[in-house]
């Protein structure tokens, strides 16, 4: 889990851990990149309705 978390946020979890600034960071960006997915699929799911 320490490098996926630091290979796609950028820390690792001790101070994910530890600082709750980091933590509310890293936790807007698992938002966005998880809203990104969804609109993702549901581009690719239209298409292949289409």
């Amino acid at each position: 889990m320490e490098k996926a978390m630091h290979g796609a946020y950028g820390v690792g979890y001790e101070t994910y851990c530890r600082k709750q600034d980091v933590r509310m960071q890293v936790e807007k960006k698992r938002e966005e990149d998880h809203l990104k997915s969804q609109r993702i699929v549901a581009d690719i799911e239209r298409k292949a309705h289409s």
